[in-house]
């Protein structure tokens, strides 16, 4: 009889690099079986294919382990290698030798899970519907031909999001890891995508949360009888003022400037006390405590685990379904909201013909669903083992596909309620793009309104709940990768490493919160992170499809849903998914966007400066595969194989699995 799964024998037996079975020995181990059933917390390691087990008719197994002590061998020729005893199913259990088998061992019996699948799925949803839903889908959907626009936005969708978003989904939920430490179990010499994960994660957070800052400022603004974008005689207004909503007859020149974009601008950036981004002038106290208020929030959040995240998304992810109704209820109650519908979905069918459509469509799904910041493996971790993830994948990513196309009917009716009220046309009045659409054209069209304070409110509250739980994710995916990477340094101390990560995150949003800040934030967002985040999806997707495999990736999928996947997700997963990144990649490159923000026009050197930021972070994974090959031994050839080889097969936790009594 053998010992126990985790015994200190096996262990010791397989550092002193002697043979933990002879070759080919049955091993009955009846013990072994009953105190794994007794003890709930002993794992059961499990490799898909990677180790042969021949079943015997009486529930016994003769296992070839395809890993050695090291986590580095070649399979046949492997030092270490453990039997183990299993029932009649096709279940294999083997285990992992050395300090590393008990880390992993400890990390299963310490990971917690989500309290219900709800919590999972409100998270994912939160996640997936944020701010660009609101501002940037109704933009480009009117921008790239209106109703025809769906069409390319929809393939896209069912040939490259939909397929990425559950293959994330998948790999977290099978491999249980972040980030980082999930190449181990995949193709170890693409770790370093890891590592740009977390450092793209930590930009956007450094900028993201700034645009709250300005909808805090707004909502704390919103608390008067008359709110205070509405008249032209505050201190911050100049002579250009014109508001045309007044009852006086007003001429509206071109130098006319409205009282929304004033405060917005004068009062709320400031941008009027910066040169650009060669000068960003000094630090705005009052954005500084509203972001100051929205860090607090966001630690007390997520310094407990998902555990409490779980909880605080109930409000977060709901919250803004219920304003978008009522908004889109108030809004198509106005004068001149249809105007505005049927330029949103009035369809310009030779727009189909033009390249920038479908590349602006492929973009906004991408950017929509996001995969790639280690969110979804991060999310997906803490779920079940026979959760089934690819009904989730299938539910959230048409509920965020549905809330854009909603989000532009809750925009564009109030478009054409302000065109019918300047008298003009609503492409005229739909200038304004980004966070602009919010903040100055809709705040406007709010100030209006009848009980226009109670609008701006609920809306403004509505952006800040729509931010925060992207927040939640973004961090968390960072949390999830450090934390399952350096267990035995920060896994016990969860909330100090919370607190040094909102701290650094804070640090780095202070040029930000400059008098320029807004033109930092603009340069972040287009070229910090886009092409970088579309360069680390395409290595995911090819480091799962060709050197993880195809074949082995389903055959996880089946493990843990029943069914391994069809022809469809296979030819997306192998082919079609990174065709679609590479699509996006090549046209981001060929025709970089030109900046302009205001009245400010970007220089030349800031479009290095951004592609240098975003390299920062791809940067990691060149160097981590040098670094792979330089410390692995052997020949080249030989370094290479155990490079692209995982080194630990992936432990399922015992209570996850359903055995045949012996």
């Amino acid at each position: 009889e053998t010992e126990p799964l985790t015994s200190k024998k096996d262990v010791s037996d397989c550092n002193k690099g002697e043979d933990c079975k002879e070759n080919g020995l049955l091993v009955r181990n009846p013990k072994s079986a009953l105190r794994l059933v007794e003890d709930g917390n002993k794992v059961h390691p499990s490799q898909g294919d990677k180790g042969e087990a021949a079943q015997i008719s009486n529930g016994y197994s003769a296992v070839q382990s395809s890993g050695p002590c090291n986590g580095m061998g070649d399979g046949e020729d492997a030092p270490c290698t453990a039997p183990a005893a299993t029932t009649t199913t096709t279940t294999t259990t083997s285990t992992t030798c050395g300090a590393e088998g008990q880390q992993q061992l400890m990390e299963l019996e310490d990971r917690e899970t989500w309290s219900k699948k709800i919590d999972f799925l409100l998270s994912v949803i939160g996640y997936a519907v944020d701010l660009g839903n609101v501002w940037r889908f109704p933009y480009i959907c009117y921008q790239n031909g209106g109703g025809a626009f769906l069409i390319p936005y929809t393939t896209m969708a069912v040939f490259g999001g939909i397929p990425l978003f559950y293959m994330e989904l998948a790999l977290g939920q099978y491999h249980r890891n972040g980030c980082i430490s999930i190449w181990r179990k995949i193709c170890p010499i693409f770790k370093g995508i890891g590592f740009a994960i977390c450092i793209i994660d930590l930009y956007i957070a450094s900028y993201y949360n700034t645009i709250m800052a300005w909808a805090f400022y707004y909502l704390i603004s919103s608390f008067t009888a008359e709110l205070p974008w509405t008249s032209c005689t505050n201190p911050w207004n100049t002579g250009n003022c014109t508001n045309y909503f007044s009852k006086d007859n007003i001429s509206w020149s071109v130098h006319s400037i409205s009282p929304a974009e004033e405060f917005y601008t004068r009062q709320v950036l400031q941008v009027h006390r910066s040169k650009g981004l060669d000068d960003l002038g000094g630090i705005s106290w009052q954005l500084t405590l509203c972001l100051l208020l929205i860090f607090t929030i966001v630690y007390f959040s997520i310094w407990k685990g998902v555990k409490t995240s779980g909880k605080v998304v109930w409000v977060t992810a709901t919250f803004p379904y219920i304003i978008l109704f009522i908004l889109l209820v108030r809004g198509a109650t106005l004068p001149g909201a249809w105007r505005g519908v049927l330029y949103y979905l009035k369809p310009d069918w030779q727009k189909l013909l033009a390249t920038e459509v479908w590349v602006d469509a492929a973009a906004q799904i991408f950017f929509s669903l996001g995969p790639g910041f280690g969110v979804l493996l991060a999310y997906a971790s803490y779920n079940k083992f026979h959760n089934n993830c690819y009904q989730d994948a299938l539910i959230t990513s048409t509920l965020n596909c549905m809330t854009s196309f909603v989000s532009g009917f809750v925009i564009f009716t109030v478009l054409g309620y302000m065109a019918e009220m300047r008298n003009e046309d609503v492409s005229e009045v739909a200038k304004d793009t980004g966070p602009s659409l919010l903040f100055i054209t809709y705040a406007e069209a709010i100030a209006n309104m009848p009980a226009s304070t109670f609008f701006a409110i609920i809306f403004f509250l509505m952006l800040l709940t729509l931010g925060l739980d992207s927040t939640f994710a973004g961090l968390e995916g960072v949390i999830t990768g450090v934390l399952d990477e350096f267990p035995h340094v920060w896994g016990r101390r969860r909330e100090l490493f919370v607190l040094g990560l909102i701290t650094i995150c804070f640090l780095g949003s202070l040029a930000t919160l400059t008098f320029g800040g807004a033109y930092v934030v603009k340069l972040f967002e287009e070229y910090a992170t886009g092409p970088a985040v579309l360069t680390i999806v395409f290595l995911e997707a090819v480091a799962v499809s060709w050197f993880y495999g195809i074949t082995q990736f389903s055959n996880d999928v089946k493990e843990m849903l029943g069914s391994a996947p069809g022809w469809y997700w296979r030819v997306c997963w192998a082919a079609v998914s990174p065709l679609f990144l590479l699509f996006i990649t090549c046209s981001f490159l060929s025709h970089p966007p030109e900046l302009r923000l205001f009245d400010y026009d970007y220089p030349y050197w800031t479009t290095v400066v951004g592609y240098c930021i975003g390299t920062s972070s791809i940067i990691f994974i060149p160097t981590y595969m040098v670094y792979r090959l330089i410390v692995t031994p052997g020949t080249l050839k030989e370094r290479i194989l155990k490079s692209i080889t995982p080194e630990t097969a992936t432990e399922i936790p015992f209570g996850d699995i359903r055995m045949n009594a012996v």
